[in-house]
């Protein structure tokens, strides 16, 4: 038997699986002639762009709905090792380690938040990149409820001021502790970032909606500014100034996961490795990559972004090509024409841009309804378990971009 082992059930990493299975059927293999195996730490797939909602509960899907129902077997278990020349890789299980062959592997771990060397970071500091970074900031927002009334009690502090550290802080104000009443609003939101602008990525147009909306939301913004040290009552800035917050979410940059190194390839500044039109890694037999630990130009021009909006298809496109390559059929090439960026601006409502040089077209309700389909639904697995369903889902096509029900 033939072995097609994903490592990482992200948006890359579970649709990969998916179009794996897929391909076979398409292919029509006989059962027991190849055999894909899915390695991930959780047992379920984290909508993880919706970390940042205060309602987790709906983020959270069940691997084995997904792949139950399609064949594909599933390793609860983190993986440390690759041994290329022998084609297999190591994991660690809660009952020791297991070590699985592969015939040919798709690397699909995807990236984690950069944490920088600083002082107090990783004591006092929370996040919304993983499912439980995110359930931990929810429970201490809640106990700050029972919290003495000291200074900082009721500040957030946003260090990041990129697409997630927007979308967290526009949340931050409404999941605070209310006032008492007929006392005045304590509560207080501060987004902080590095850089010159806050959203600097987002385009001169966009980035004026974006302040707009944290104005409207009483968020407080500081470009241009650098952590120095971090505790339990606050933050040190590194021109000395002291922000007393008993809430310091880091959303400050992503980084590929660190085992990309062992795929022995140049990567690049955010550790990706780079992979072809057909997702397989550049230099390196039998391996290929999808989501947010690989790169390559979407259109011959720009560099695919670190988000779901390109995990998706490269995972199908993995997952189809592993196939086709283990059996000697014709690859499909994936290249994607378009690109948006839809962004939650919480209760003001949303941002939608077109094209790299981000045009918005749409914005507040009419962008939000939008956002909110996207987060929703379009980019979940078919919920009725079905195989014929998640098979479906699973086609090596690039989707139309998301519709937007109103133009400003």
């Amino acid at each position: 038997m033939r072995h097609i082992v994903v490592v990482g059930g992200g948006f890359a990493g579970l649709w990969s699986a998916v179009g794996a299975a897929r391909k076979l059927a398409e292919a029509g293999v006989a059962p027991g002639t190849v055999h894909i195996t899915l390695v991930e730490r959780n047992d379920y797939h984290s909508i993880r762009v919706r970390n940042y909602e205060a309602d987790l509960a709906p983020t959270i899907v069940p691997l084995d709905e997904v792949l139950k129902p399609i064949g594909v077997d599933r390793v609860e278990g983190e993986l440390t090792g690759i041994d290329l020349d022998r084609q297999r890789v190591q994991v660690a299980m809660p009952g020791g380690g297991r070590e699985l062959s592969y015939d040919r592997l798709v690397f699909a771990l995807g990236s984690q938040l950069h944490r920088p060397d600083i002082p107090g970071l990783a004591e006092h500091t929370f996040d919304v990149d993983t499912y439980r970074g995110a359930m931990r900031l929810a429970r201490h927002l809640e106990r700050l409820r029972d919290w003495p009334d000291l200074p900082g009690r009721s500040t957030v502090l946003v260090v990041g001021a990129g697409l997630t550290g927007i979308e967290t802080a526009c949340e931050m104000r409404e999941r605070l502790p209310p006032p008492q009443t007929g006392v005045p609003d304590p509560r207080r939101v501060i987004l902080a970032d590095a850089g010159a602008a806050i959203g600097s990525d987002m385009g001169e147009e966009a980035r004026g909606v974006i302040v707009e909306a944290l104005s409207a939301l009483g968020v407080e913004t500081r470009p241009g500014v650098a952590i120095a040290a971090i505790d339990a009552q606050g933050a040190t800035l590194a021109h000395g100034e002291r922000i007393a917050a008993a809430t310091i979410v880091w959303c400050a940059g992503m980084r590929a996961h660190p085992l990309t190194a062992q795929l022995g390839v140049a990567r690049d500044r955010f550790g990706r490795v780079p992979v072809d039109e057909f997702m397989r890694v550049e230099g390196v037999p039998h391996v290929f990559a999808a989501g947010d630990a690989a790169w390559w130009l979407t259109d011959g021009v720009h560099a695919c972004v670190m988000s779901c909006q390109h995990a998706r298809p490269m995972g199908r496109h993995a997952g189809h090509n592993a196939v086709a390559e283990l059996l000697g059929l014709p690859m499909l090439p994936l290249a994607i024409d378009w690109y948006v960026t839809v962004l939650d601006l919480g209760p003001w409502g949303a941002v939608y841009t077109v094209g790299w040089d981000r045009q918005v077209i749409a914005t507040r309700a009419d962008a939000k309804r939008t956002k909110q389909t996207i987060n929703r639904q379009r980019i979940y697995p078919p919920q009725s378990g079905k195989r014929a369903d998640l098979l479906d889902a699973a086609a090596p096509l690039v989707q139309v971009p998301p519709e937007v029900l109103a133009r400003r």
